[in-house]
């Protein structure tokens, strides 16, 4: 199993270098091929990552014992919000910051100061992605793959997303330090096991981050996307996930 998790983590790395490449990411309409892999995203998150932030929720019941602990209990989804409300508001913190550039300056893109805060909490967001290649609910090569399919296709947008925000200096320096935090965090899980108390944390956090940008990057009303492309993805994704 382990190199089958290296392998799917150099794939992950593989879109991160190469998706720029990819024709149709600026179609408008949107391209049915996007809206379908917005379907699969979606699906993924209902279908697998609410149970599984539920499950992260019993360990942390389990376990808890001391009362500084104790907010956690019961409380996992409270993390997850708090999860979505951190990347809200660095989506904000970045279109505020392009706006100003755009008038100051006249350059489209975000401040650098602000690139290095986008792309520091996208290295930790993706070192758990790679970490939980490993260590997550993953137990058998089919689990691991439909788990690449689902973050493979949430990659391309949210890649495509911080070109868009952050524009050259993306391709020069972010996109090798996303590919590289998959590796590290894959890395990370072949030396140390972290304990499960503060992984169910961190997979709370995470879990609010994908929910917020699986929703605003796969569902963009401006792009125009394909409802039955979306509807054919989400409908195929889920039935191979129940499958599974």
């Amino acid at each position: 199993m382990t190199f089958i998790t290296f392998i799917l983590a150099a794939g992950f790395v593989a879109i991160h270098l190469f998706s720029r490449y990819l024709p149709f990411l600026d179609n408008v309409p949107r391209s049915r091929l996007l809206s379908a892999a917005g379907g699969i995203s979606v699906a993924y998150v209902f279908i697998h990552l609410l149970p599984e932030l539920n499950k992260h929720n019993e360990v942390l019941d389990r376990n808890i014992q001391s009362g500084t602990l104790k907010f956690f209990e019961n409380h996992t989804y409270i993390v997850a919000m708090l999860g979505l409300a951190v990347f809200y508001g660095l989506e904000r913190m970045v279109k505020i910051s392009k706006q100003k550039q755009q008038e100051k300056n006249h350059i489209d893109r975000a401040s650098k100061g602000v690139f290095w805060i986008h792309i520091t909490s996208f290295f930790l967001y993706n070192g758990l992605i790679g970490y939980l290649l490993l260590h997550g609910e993953q137990e058998s090569i089919k689990g691991l793959i439909f788990y690449f399919i689902a973050l493979a296709v949430h990659f391309i947008t949210g890649d495509h997303t911080l070109r868009e925000a952050h524009k050259e200096i993306y391709d020069r320096i972010g996109r090798w330090l996303l590919a590289g935090a998959i590796l590290a965090g894959w890395a990370i899980g072949i030396m140390v096991k972290v304990n499960e108390n503060i992984i169910a944390v961190l997979f709370a956090l995470l879990a609010g981050g994908v929910i917020l940008n699986v929703m605003k990057e796969e569902l963009p009303e401006e792009r125009e996307s394909n409802f039955w492309a979306f509807a054919a993805g989400l409908a195929a994704y889920t039935f191979l996930l129940l499958l599974v």
